[in-house]
């Protein structure tokens, strides 16, 4: 094969290929994200501030929700779309962290786990960006699975918003492993 780095999500599942959201070690992880949130929001002191506390609340359900979103439409342009949505989202939702441990509604402990995967999140955000951006000429997207390179490229012309390359500086990061402290099932 090429010298082109493996998907960043790619060993997500048994089969070494993503075929859902679901399989993406990223939406894995906003999922673990939520309910670290929706725990420290019933175990907490954030539980009485109820401004901050549904703020998190939406802003971490807008992350996985975003790369849900992306995945399942049609085209590359807007998976890469959905992916800076869920960064942006990520993004809200650390500076409401460190928002929450200012205010002593965290303690240090659910501060540093909830921090921590949050900005797991948001590097794994990054390097998805960056291979999406990467592959954006070889691997079109769902909406033109089954086209021929030719066709792809005139439906485009005809559809020029669905052509424009999104913004190509973001910066790659390696990935990190954060332990499960307030992690587990629901």
């Amino acid at each position: 094969m090429g010298s082109e780095p493996a998907h960043p999500d790619h060993d997500a599942c048994d089969h070494s290929r993503v075929t859902r959201f679901e399989d993406l070690r990223v939406w894995q992880s906003a999922r673990r994200l939520a309910r670290g949130i929706y725990r420290a929001s019933r175990t907490q002191l954030l539980k009485d501030d109820y401004v901050l506390r549904e703020q998190m609340k939406r802003a971490v359900v807008s992350i996985g929700s975003n790369i849900a979103e992306g995945y399942e439409r049609g085209t590359r342009k807007q998976h890469i779309e959905g992916r800076y949505l869920a960064k942006g989202s990520a993004g809200e939702l650390r500076s409401q962290i460190l928002t929450a441990r200012d205010v002593g509604l965290l303690d240090e402990r659910t501060f540093t786990w909830l921090y921590s995967v949050c900005e797991q999140c948001s590097r794994q955000l990054a390097m998805y960006i960056a291979h999406l951006q990467r592959t954006q000429a070889r691997i079109r997207g769902t909406k033109y699975a089954g086209q021929t390179l030719s066709r792809a490229s005139s439906d485009a012309e005809r559809h020029p918003e669905s052509s424009s390359s999104p913004p190509s500086h973001l910066p790659t990061l390696p990935p990190s492993h954060s332990s499960g402290v307030i992690d587990g099932s629901l």
